[in-house]
């Protein structure tokens, strides 16, 4: 294929994917969700199938698909773990990783004996050991990672009690545990024999450790270098950075320890330090995050037969998996985990069990198990793609809704984000840059700056006209249409005060817009039907 032809479909991927994310965000579905849909569309049973040879469309290999996947998965765990705040995570950080090490292995243990009893007595497949039980329960076993940061993160869900850094702690750092179950039962499942229960507990706590270990000394390591180095070029810094992701996860992963809490504790360290262009690094590590959870969910997308889906034995396998994992083996492994910490109650254990997310993780493993030749693989991809599409519908739909109905959601506060200004503040800084447009009402009591009202420890800094910049004083005359910046340490009354104004530019998205100018337009149809009859 002409490397043109696959720069073209990539761009047209890219921008399907973009575009589906906008639409997203706006009716509440998840982005990675649609980006699964893209990729299913144009793959081998949807618009790739048009432009194949032989109409099965363009298939991925396995091996590129686990290769592109583990990049992209270092890659989100590390920048999850530079916008995690040690602040944040400190007073959660036992229960975190109490349900990010039992709480994924009590949910495998439970999943998987539940179905091979039902399994078994359904008589549903012709042979379900107790070993492939439990690797399909191992596979599905943790939260996603990249879902539940893109979820929290992107529509901005406030809740209380340090449940927001408490999941976002679990979801980066409970892949390991899972990653070794599924390693350690693939090999059982491959091989025939069995794995002493001593071994598997020398593995896991070797490679916990280890990986700890290794991601927190070449973080700190990192940071020293960037403070010494003077580098010719400021834009080496974020390369720098990834750099010493990939050389995190390299170096973990032939010590034996394990790669993935590696980069997350490497990037936990590093993002809780100072260093030279520190924010330049996490824009550019935020913009890479995307890029590779756009990848990796295409890719998987493009990977999976939706007509294979809709066979009976995924479907049923899928639905009683996903019912299991969401109301019967998540909440327990919860309950448990939450015992010795009283302070969360028992609403907030209830929002806990429904944050099990899925996500590509899960298809992460099924690919690693196609790879290492399990038996039934292909059957095995699909019923965890299946998981993962139910639980992102249902789960990631309603996780706003679900926090508002148990009583633990807090109403975030959003300042206008910055349209018509290029500022960043330095962490370090309190304050919090905003605009404000200048409306007519403003004006009425004089349209010097002065006397203007705005909220106290309130100070603008810049006004925007047209396409001129200027520093203004108390005796500056505005106009409307005019953009100020804004810094202000009183967010909350600057928030409410300007609410209505962000509100009504939400008001304007064109989907909205196109959606309610259609049910009019059909309304008045169908009314002159009705009159003409």
């Amino acid at each position: 294929m002409q490397v043109e032809i696959v720069l073209l479909v990539l761009s047209l991927l890219f921008f399907a994917s973009i575009f589906t994310d906008k639409i997203g965000y706006k009716f509440g579905v998840p982005a990675l969700l649609l980006f699964l849909a893209v990729g299913m569309l144009f793959g081998q049973d949807g618009i790739g199938a048009l432009f194949s040879d032989d109409g099965a469309g363009y298939m991925i290999k396995t091996e590129t698909a686990e290769a592109l996947s583990t990049i992209a998965l270092c890659i989100i765990l590390f920048s999850g773990g530079m916008d995690t705040k040690l602040t944040e995570i400190r007073p959660v950080f036992a229960p975190g990783v109490t349900l990010a090490t039992a709480g994924v292995l009590i949910t495998a243990l439970i999943t998987g004996v539940i179905l091979f009893y039902v399994f078994g007595w359904l008589n549903a497949f012709q042979s379900v050991s107790m070993s492939m039980a439990l690797l399909i329960a191992a596979t599905m076993s943790s939260t996603d990672s990249a879902s539940v940061f893109s979820i929290l993160r992107t529509n901005g869900i406030g809740l209380k009690h340090n449940l927001r850094p408490l999941l976002e702690l679990e979801s980066g750092a409970n892949d390991p545990m899972a990653y070794v179950l599924t390693t350690t039962l693939i090999g059982v499942v491959t091989t025939k024999s069995s794995v002493p229960g001593l071994e598997i507990v020398q593995t896991i706590v070797i490679q916990l450790v280890m990986g700890t270990v290794i991601g927190f000394f070449f973080g700190k390591g990192l940071v020293e270098l960037m403070r010494r180095a003077r580098l010719s070029n400021e834009s080496l810094y974020p390369i720098m950075v990834l750099t010493a992701c990939i050389f995190i996860f390299s170096v973990t992963y032939f010590m034996k320890g394990n790669p993935y809490l590696a980069v997350y504790v490497g990037g936990l360290i590093i993002g809780n330090s100072k260093f030279t262009r520190k924010h330049q690094t996490k824009s550019f590590f935020d913009g890479l995050t995307w890029l590779a959870q756009l990848v990796m969910f295409l890719m998987l997308g493009l990977m999976v037969r939706p007509h294979e889906l809709l066979n009976w034995h995924v479907l049923f396998a899928g639905l009683i998996i996903s019912i299991v994992m969401a109301f019967i083996s998540r909440p327990i492994a919860v309950y448990l985990c939450m015992v010795p910490f009283k302070k969360f109650v028992h609403k907030d254990k209830l929002f806990m069990s429904w944050v099990g997310l899925k996500g590509a993780v899960p298809i992460i493993f099924a690919v690693m198990c196609k790879a290492e030749s399990v038996p039934q693989a292909d059957l095995l991809f699909n019923i965890i793609f299946l998981c993962t599409i139910v639980s992102l519908l249902t789960q990631g739909t309603s996780l706003s809704s679900m926090a508002k109905r148990l009583q633990v959601a807090t109403e975030p506060v959003k300042l206008k984000k910055l349209e018509h200004f290029d500022l960043e503040l330095p962490e370090e800084i309190q304050s919090s840059a905003t605009e404000i447009e200048v409306k007519g009402d403003m004006l009425e009591k004089g349209s010097h700056l002065r006397e203007i009202n705005l909220p106290p420890q309130t100070l603008v800094i810049m006004v925007r006209r047209g396409e001129d910049f200027f520093v203004p004083s108390g005796q500056s005359e505005l106009q409307e249409g005019d953009q100020l910046l804004v810094l202000t340490d009183n967010d909350v009354e600057m928030a409410n005060r300007y609410k209505e104004e962000e509100q009504a530019e939400e008001r304007r998205f064109p989907t909205r817009e196109m959606i309610e100018h259609t049910r009019s337009y059909i309304k008045q149809v169908w009314k002159k039907i009705k009159e003409n009859k």
